[in-house]
């Protein structure tokens, strides 16, 4: 079948790469000439473009912030709700309120301030201010802080 198709059009393949080749050196000799003639334009193209890749790869480089991930290990101690006593001593020198204790033990539970609103049936923005002065008396910035110590004075289960 192809070569069927060859020897019937012998003559038109023939001139088909006769005629690529001519156009394939007059591409070249084209080049040539192109390369020859603007030699400097194309030298500075060439630098620009190498300058502007690496302009692009150093700000990549140093806006891009290091990420490091530390793992850090500490051990908890998880104490059963019936073997908790409650440290009164620590629970005096915090100074924290039957309040702040209550919304201290509903952020220990897991509630958003939005549901110890709701569990303690008072405003959100009372929540907002126990929670402010559990932090300051229990001398932290987050939750997670705050249970933690309480945990650790025995405040709190």
């Amino acid at each position: 079948m192809i070569s069927g198709f060859i020897s019937r059009n012998k003559h038109t393949l023939f001139y088909a790469i006769l005629l690529a080749a001519l156009l394939f050196i007059l591409k070249w000799l084209e080049l040539h000439y192109v390369v020859f003639g603007h030699s400097y334009e194309i030298y500075t193209g060439i630098i620009a473009v190498v300058f502007t890749l690496l302009g692009v790869w150093l700000a990549l480089k140093l806006t891009k912030p290091e990420i490091r991930t530390i793992v850090i290990e500490k051990e908890v101690f998880a104490l059963s709700k019936s073997d908790f006593e409650l440290d009164t001593i620590a629970l005096a020198k915090t100074g924290l309120s039957n309040r702040e204790l209550e919304v201290l033990q509903s952020m220990a539970d897991g509630l958003s301030n939005q549901e110890i609103a709701s569990r303690l049936f008072v405003s959100l923005n009372t929540v907002k201010t126990h929670t402010s002065r559990i932090f300051e008396k229990l001398e932290v910035k987050r939750r997670i802080q705050a249970i933690e110590k309480a945990r650790c004075l025995s405040i709190i289960p």
